[in-house]
């Protein structure tokens, strides 16, 4: 049997924003964006460049009780992990965009990390794990 995670659902405000935060600051690349006129919605998908993990589902919160979790899905912890071969090309191409790192990088036994927040303020790890760290393989 072979499973994968496909999607995660990341609850935003307004699509357009998220994409313009996501595509245009992050550099992430738009897979799909459909409007499904029966729902009056739209499936918005985004991905990391070159990525071959799970991809981001940007659903626009659509009822009251969704609201209040726009930018604390994780209730303040870091909520989302982006993977990089390169922490520091990275880490500097993200701080020339304006992306606001909340810890500075740190050292770790299993690798580089900073934390960041997004245009709703969901905390992201972005990290680079040493060679031989069981998630090393799989950002190369």
């Amino acid at each position: 049997m072979k499973q994968n995670i496909a999607h995660v659902a990341l609850v935003v405000n307004d699509y357009d924003e998220a994409l313009d935060f996501y595509v245009g600051k992050l550099g992430f690349e738009l897979i799909e964006d459909t409007y499904q006129a029966e729902q009056d919605k739209r499936w918005v998908v985004v991905a990391p460049p070159n990525s071959r993990g799970v991809a981001l589902l940007l659903a626009k919160a659509s009822k009251p009780r969704q609201k209040p979790f726009i930018g604390d899905q994780a209730g303040g912890r870091v909520f989302l992990f982006l993977s990089t071969d390169d922490f520091w090309r990275d880490y500097e191409w993200m701080k020339a965009k304006g992306i606001h790192f909340v810890r500075e990088p740190a050292t770790q036994d299993y690798g580089i990390v900073a934390v960041f927040e997004d245009l709703y303020g969901n905390l992201w790890d972005l990290i680079q794990y040493v060679d031989g760290h069981p998630m090393s393989t799989r950002c190369r």
